[in-house]
């Protein structure tokens, strides 16, 4: 009998080893790893430099017919490849960048296979579909499942009704240990998790087409974070801001309608160990689809005299501003004496409540606007919520192009779920067809459409300086731009919307909706069209407010927006960062700190050979106690100098190089 029972354990032991099949695959540097597992389910880990990251984590997509991907998945094939090549990267960070990783597919029996890239900055993995009949997907299984107990620094959803999948994915972020997050709030992405000591994880999704966005909850009794997607929409019906939005009264069992062979959304783990390798990231432009427009030279990004942040105010003219020609030529006329590329039309010049886009109030005469504004080579961008502009797009898109109109700022979108996220596309497409730009605003996070549609500039989903507007001074803005960059920014450009001339310090900051301020110093303000990432960048404050402040505006006014090269020079998530970037033979360097003053010390040794002079914009003396205190010096420097600055609390620095 024993020797029976031994013989019936030695061949379990066997046959569960013939049925376990293990992958690794690393990264080209060899410091990152992934182990495949296949057995009963389909999982994956994470090792950075010998140090487990991520725990053994399952993988699955359960059709509606009851067929699960990766419930013991049966191996068809495999194979390995190793890529190594410079992409451009127009209206982005840098002009090219390298795409090195190596990959690993994996094909199963029954029509699906997995994808796995290694990067040198983290771990990806990706579902296709080779099947050709239609089906529903009822559950993609996502899950991060660390080793233990870690902190996360996540953004919660804050939902516009009871419905959690209808939000603006506007949050600052909340720091807690994985097992005290909240279970019952969905998160959103980005998210970081410190998985080790010195080991950031960023966790957010690339190439998302045609299919729900993903959001993460914390499990109950574990480390991890797992997976959810807002379930298809059955039923809407037009309501929300202003009547602007279809609001999702009823929805589906599935999450997504497939049609055929397809690929799905990249699973990203953005892996560092310094805090200026998460902020340099490339990992979601790099998994998304390439630019399906051919011709880009239309596509020209810029800077935007921009006028609801400052409730349509003009101080020194001689009408009455408001939602009328008169304003906006004012607005115009600025633009062109700084040589700003466009003037956007915010909400208010379309007739309210109607979701009509072709309805323009009696005080507006775009035709008259648009040519008044192209005289002085200056465009017009126009604002729409986002089921008018739906409801007649392609009327829309043709209209307005013929009429001159050089874009549109979709706003309100406020969901994820797969019909959304086609919209965007849609969207985009049929805005390239007209050659015109898209700015999506009231969006969910970038996650690859800007490489795919490069005429889309901007993306929201930050909680950016509109919230100056209405939030308390309990709301730490100051601590949110010192951990964005780290974060929401790692996914892609920030509609952000910075520029305050009015700059308030701790205690003496105040929500005002006609004459709002920004947390922080005024050199904070300068820093920011460095750090942050907007290839449409917006000038937030009036016309009068930056006239008065020349040597600000012609600072920001003459800062590029799309770059050649971008170096993090020094950084800490949560509490400072230090960004270069290089547009032709110019250099810029801004500096921005969280509530606390600090002392940087620059090293210069990335301007190469050349020797630069230039302009130095830094706190004043008195900043810490009057946000608008700065000063202005000339600075000489090269790649031996070591620049030292102060930056008072919640203040910055800038520096332009030539």
């Amino acid at each position: 009998m024993k020797k029976l029972t031994i013989l019936f354990l030695c061949s379990w032991i066997v046959l569960t080893a013939q049925a376990r099949k293990v992958f690794q695959l690393d990264s080209p540097d060899g410091h990152l790893s992934t182990t495949i597992t296949l057995g009963d389910e389909l999982t994956y880990d994470i090792t950075c430099n010998g140090q487990q990251v991520l725990a053994a984590s399952p993988l699955s997509m359960t059709l509606e017919d009851g067929t699960v991907w990766g419930d013991h998945p049966q191996l068809a094939g495999s194979s390995r490849k190793e890529v190594d090549l410079l992409i451009d990267s127009p209206f982005y960070r840098s002009s090219r960048l390298r795409d090195h990783y190596k990959k690993l597919v994996l094909r199963f029996k029954k029509g699906w296979s997995v994808e796995f890239r290694a990067y040198n900055d983290g771990i990806a993995y990706r579902f296709v579909n080779q099947l050709k009949k239609p089906f529903n997907i009822l559950q993609e299984e996502v899950n991060y499942q660390f080793t233990a107990d870690k902190t996360a620094i996540v953004p919660y959803v804050v939902p516009r009704s009871e419905d959690q999948f209808y939000s603006a994915f506007e949050n600052t972020y909340t720091t807690s240990k994985i097992s005290e997050l909240d279970k019952q709030k969905l998160m959103f992405l980005p998210l970081v998790v410190e998985a080790a000591d010195g080991v950031k994880v960023c966790i957010t999704e690339s190439d998302l087409e045609n299919y729900p966005g993903l959001y993460l909850s914390g499990a109950t009794g574990g480390n991890s974070l797992t997976g959810v997607h807002a379930p298809y929409p059955a039923s809407k019906r037009q309501g929300g801001h202003n009547n602007l939005q279809m609001i999702v009264e009823k929805r589906e069992r599935f999450i997504a309608k497939v049609d055929g062979p397809r690929t799905f959304p990249w699973r990203m783990a953005i892996v560092t160990t310094d805090d200026k390798d998460l902020a340099a990231s490339n990992m979601t432009y790099l998994l998304s689809s390439p630019s399906r427009i051919g011709d880009l030279s239309w596509i020209k990004p810029g800077k935007v005299a921009w006028e609801w942040w400052s409730d349509w105010n003009l101080d020194g003219v001689d009408f009455v501003t408001g939602v009328n020609n008169d304003t906006y030529k004012a607005y115009v006329d600025f633009a062109a004496a700084h040589q700003l590329e466009y003037v956007i039309l915010d909400e208010g010049w379309a007739v309210n409540l109607q979701a009509d886009l072709m309805q323009v109030v009696k005080d507006i005469n775009l035709k008259e606007l648009v040519n008044y504004a192209a005289a002085k080579n200056v465009g017009i961008i126009l604002w729409a919520g986002y089921y008018a502009f739906d409801r007649d797009m392609e009327n829309l898109c043709r209209h307005y192009a013929e009429l001159g109109v050089k874009g549109f700022k979709v706003d309100f979108m406020d969901r994820d779920d797969q019909e959304m996220v086609a919209f965007n596309y849609r969207a985009a497409e049929t805005c390239a067809k007209y050659k015109l730009l898209l700015d999506l605003h009231g969006m969910y996070k970038p996650s690859g459409l800007n490489r795919t549609y490069p005429n889309v500039l901007n993306f929201e989903g930050v909680h950016g300086l509109e919230n100056m507007k209405w939030s308390p001074e309990s709301v730490d803005q100051v601590k949110y731009d010192v951990t964005i960059p780290f974060i929401r920014q790692v996914a892609g450009p920030m509609d952000y919307t910075q520029g305050a001339m009015r700059n308030a310090v701790k205690g003496s900051y105040f929500p005002c909706n006609s004459e709002p301020m920004s947390q922080g110093t005024r050199c904070r303000q300068l820093a920011l069209y460095v750090i942050f990432e907007s290839p449409l960048n917006m000038l937030c404050d009036t016309p009068g407010n930056y006239e008065r402040e020349t040597e600000c505006t012609d600072f920001i006014t003459g800062i590029p927006t799309v770059w050649d090269e971008t170096h993090i020079l020094d950084a800490k998530l949560g509490e400072y960062i230090v960004t270069a970037r290089r547009k032709g033979d110019h250099w810029y360097i801004g500096g921005i700190t969280d509530g606390t003053a600090r002392n940087l010390e620059i090293d210069c040794s990335f301007l190469g050979d050349k020797d630069y002079v230039g302009d130095l914009f830094k706190d004043g003396m008195n900043a810490h106690r009057i946000g608008k205190d700065f000063k202005r010096e000339s600075v000489r420097l090269n790649k031996q100098d070591k620049l030292k600055i102060h930056l008072a609390p919640g203040g910055g620095f800038a520096i332009r190089l030539q």
